[in-house]
């Protein structure tokens, strides 16, 4: 890539790109999107790390066995699978340029998210309740940091799946809309695996050991 240098009729340089050529419609919100992906893998990884380190250290308080309802945790986790199998029904009604029926299918969505969500935080009341804050011991700060950092995830991940729903209502499955829900559904398929390690990760093996 080259950079001209052209005087303009004022005499001041103009630069541009002399190898100039147009990039394919929504290429740089694609590229963009991924990145931001990578960088929250990057994120989830390093609390995936300081959880593997800390997770054991219970300084005489509870330990996950004390804690954790996995019947509870099990019926959550099928919240968020169901809301990812929703979404792809979203997906494809877009596809065949069915308003009505996409806008049903990410209100589902919607509705399995937030029932993860509302579990999430009664589980979190609960634990707290209890005593079992993140300031009793290193292996609950390392649990609130890690589901906590995920649930907000899934919490954006909501107002923006609302906020779609209205630009959808408003202006139908334009092009833009489109890109828009296709990235949001990379972010809710990712969220979706993330989950499934902190299920193994955080909650199996906790119970476990």
């Amino acid at each position: 890539m080259t950079v001209a240098v052209n005087p303009s009729q004022t005499g001041e340089p103009v630069f541009y790109l002399a190898d100039e050529h147009p990039h394919p419609e929504g290429y740089s919100t694609s590229l963009g999107f991924w990145i931001y992906l990578m960088s929250d893998c990057l994120i989830f990884a390093m609390l995936f790390a300081a959880f593997g380190v800390l997770g054991a250290n219970y300084a005489a308080g509870p330990a996950p066995k004390d804690l954790f309802d996995l019947d509870l945790v099990a019926v959550n986790t099928s919240m968020l699978l169901l809301s990812s199998i929703t979404y792809g029904f979203a997906m494809l009604t877009m596809q065949q340029n069915k308003i009505a029926q996409t806008q049903m299918w990410l209100a589902i969505t919607g509705l399995f998210g937030a029932a993860f969500i509302g579990i999430e935080l009664t589980e979190f009341a609960h634990m707290i309740h209890e005593g079992a804050t993140p300031q009793r011991s290193a292996f609950l700060s390392a649990f609130f940091t890690l589901v906590g950092t995920h649930g907000l995830h899934v919490s954006c991940g909501l107002i923006w799946l609302v906020t779609l729903m209205v630009q959808v209502w408003k202006f139908g499955l334009i092009e833009a809309n489109r890109r828009r829900l296709m990235c949001l559904s990379m972010f809710w398929h990712f969220l979706d695996v993330v989950w499934i390690g902190v299920f193994t990760f955080v909650y199996l093996l906790g119970v476990l050991r």
